[in-house]
């Protein structure tokens, strides 16, 4: 981000540097509110001068990240892009072939090059010449993607086998020690949040978008969901992992206070209860990396 960078060479220069978290900022929620940047910049000045007076809920600050830590995360967000990449490939050379009347081909298995001289068309014909040439383009750009992501995987796979690993290599490694966390949802959750200061769970359960957002007026008092205004790809993975928990660690303490709550209740309680399970899961695991606290009950892998 361009006000991190900034932020960063206002430090270099010794200018004390605080960075608001935007969506905390209190608005006027008028219709028609009069709206410019003069207006926004007094309003985020009015902001930072409560905050400094000890007004600690007027605002959010948000830590500016290591330079380094925020070089590493972009190979996990690379991947991603990689990976939403490779669908959008697979799924252009399905649509080629389906108005050929073809529905038996994987671009995805080695044999692609040689199962795609073999088709025939849903007439019994062979593939005419042109579509076969496009798919032939397109399987070039994606083993080009799948090379890339070969690579990034590896290049992961390298930092959790590391002897000698960095601050984030050792954090990586103990989650991968966790029975249900692999080294690809350990990376995310290093990379995305751990490497981070946070001053306590909350504020963790902030960053991830992961806090209740209740609506309250009047008699009406009602459960609007969750913020989704923190980090998406460290929501996506917790959710998952919260997931995989109920699996491989059904004896850990997390699991208790779900399966307490769930009891005989309906599918859309079981799916509100998973986003607070994974919110409590994050922590836990926060706290296990950070100060060695092990998540109660949980089952380390066995040691080959």
């Amino acid at each position: 981000m361009v006000g991190v960078l900034l932020a960063r060479w206002l430090v270099a220069q010794g200018v004390e540097v605080h960075v608001v978290q935007p969506s905390s900022v209190p608005v006027d929620r008028r219709l028609r509110r009069a709206k410019s940047d003069g207006i926004d910049a007094e309003l985020l000045l009015r902001t930072l001068l409560a905050w400094l007076r000890g007004e600690p809920r007027v605002c959010s600050m948000v830590p500016i990240p290591d330079e380094a830590d925020e070089d590493a995360r972009r190979c996990v967000r690379e991947r991603t892009e990689l990976l939403s990449d490779r669908v959008g490939l697979t799924n252009r050379i399905g649509a080629v072939l389906a108005t050929l009347g073809v529905n038996d081909y994987n671009p995805l298995l080695q044999s692609r090059r040689r199962r795609l001289a073999e088709l025939r068309t849903g007439l019994d014909e062979p593939t005419p010449p042109n579509a076969l040439a496009k798919i032939g383009r397109l399987l070039a750009r994606l083993e080009l993607v799948l090379a890339q992501i070969a690579e990034l995987e590896r290049e992961r796979d390298e930092v959790a086998a590391a002897d000698a690993p960095d601050r984030a290599g050792k954090m990586i490694q103990q989650l991968t020690s966790l029975r249900g966390i692999g080294v690809q949802s350990a990376t995310v959750l290093v990379r995305e949040a751990f490497v981070r200061h946070f001053s306590n769970g909350k504020a963790l359960g902030s960053y991830a978008g992961l806090t209740s957002t209740p609506y309250s007026s009047g008699g009406i008092d009602r459960e609007q969901g969750i913020g989704k205004a923190g980090n998406r790809r460290l929501r996506m993975v917790m959710v998952e992992l919260a997931s995989l928990w109920q699996r491989y660690q059904p004896g850990a303490a997390q699991m208790a206070w779900f399966r307490d709550r769930v009891g005989s209740t309906g599918r859309r309680i079981r799916k509100v209860m998973v986003v607070a399970l994974a919110r409590k899961l994050l922590i836990a695991l926060w706290r296990f990396v950070i100060d060695g606290v092990m998540p109660e009950g949980a089952v380390m892998k066995p040691s080959i």
